[in-house]
Order: C-alpha cells, then sequence, then structure tokens
C-alpha cells in the first residue's frame, strides 16, 4: 500500500498545496470540516506563499516529493 493512502492528513496537505500553487480558491476544499479541512487549508496557504515568493514549477515539485 503507497504511503500517502496511510496517512489521510498529510495528502490532504499535499492535495491543498498543489491547489495553493494552482491558483485555486480556498473554497474549493473539498473537506468540509475536521482536522482534514485543516491540513488542507495548511497546504493552501503554503502553497500560496510559495506561488507569490516566485517559486519555479521544479522547486514546488521538489518541496511535494520531500514532503
Amino acid at each position: 500500500m503507497k504511503r500517502s493512502k496511510r496517512d489521510p492528513f498529510n495528502r490532504a496537505f499535499n492535495k491543498g498545496y498543489q491547489a495553493g500553487i494552482e491558483e485555486k480558491s480556498r473554497s474549493s476544499c473539498p473537506h468540509e470540516n475536521g482536522a482534514a479541512r485543516q491540513h488542507w487549508i495548511n497546504g493552501w496557504r503554503e502553497g500560496r506563499e510559495d506561488h507569490w515568493s516566485g517559486f519555479n514549477r521544479m522547486a514546488q515539485a521538489q518541496k511535494i516529493s520531500n514532503m
């Protein structure tokens, strides 16, 4: 079994990060409430910060793989 499927909070964070770098809105979060939503929002915020800081696609991909 893949490691990402074992930890749903890590997966939510990564999906939120990807949404943030793709300039999607925070309202596009698939989780309605709970800890998974909070992890998704945290990932989204970090993705937006990286996008605004000018990280290129390679840097963003490397950061996702290191998480």
